[in-house]
């Protein structure tokens, strides 16, 4: 399999979920302006919406979207937990859900220069108030279903990160902020954010 990604992009998640679920996955970066891969490839003929992340499944299939790009990876190893079975399942795809509605949209509206100034504050204090209700959701938990992290915890980790580049300090939200903490200090997350540069290596 093939991952197409941009360092600290929304793929950082399904990057996380391979690393996980202990998948073998050739990564493959994507400069989302000029959308050519680092071979000079055009992204376009892999991938017509030109965005990621895009994986490129053995069998020359094409998967998109983020959520379902995490849950196939997930089910490729059932051991992993990272997509739990029955009720719980369920419960991983409402948190997609929010997170993809909720945070995702809204980040993405921020990061556009062609969104208005006056906008942008409006999405910003829409964004404090869903980190507040996160915050008073993961209180007495490790992770947002309980004990155990999922796919959804991998996609809120990504997201979340992106509040520093619009003034949105998480530490005034401690479950949260300690949730950060302590997804970023997971291995399978580390490893993953050294191999898109996103943090350095220890020397």
């Amino acid at each position: 399999m093939r991952l197409y990604f941009s360092p600290g992009a929304c793929s950082l998640s399904p990057h996380i979920v391979a690393r996980e679920a202990d998948l073998p996955v050739e990564l493959i970066r994507v400069d989302t302006k000029t959308h050519t891969t680092t071979d000079g490839g055009d992204f376009y003929k892999i991938n017509p919406m030109g965005y990621v992340p895009t994986l490129l499944l053995d069998n020359g299939e094409i998967l998109t979207e983020g959520p379902a790009i995490v849950q196939y990876l997930a089910d490729q190893n059932p051991t992993s937990s990272l997509m739990p079975k029955g009720y719980d399942r369920y419960r991983v795809l409402e948190w997609l859900n929010f997170i993809t509605a909720e945070l995702h949209k809204q980040f993405s509206h921020l990061f556009s220069a062609k969104t208005p100034a006056e906008y942008k504050e409006i999405l910003r204090e829409d964004l404090i108030r869903k980190f507040a209700l996160l915050d008073k959701k993961l209180a007495g938990k490790s992770y947002l279903t309980g004990e155990n992290f999922t796919v959804a915890d991998a996609y809120l980790f990504v997201v979340s990160n992106w509040s520093r580049f619009h003034k949105i300090d998480l530490a005034q939200w401690p479950n949260l902020k300690a949730f950060m903490d302590r997804v970023k200090a997971r291995p399978k997350v580390q490893e993953a954010m050294k191999a898109e540069g996103l943090i350095k290596p220890a020397a």
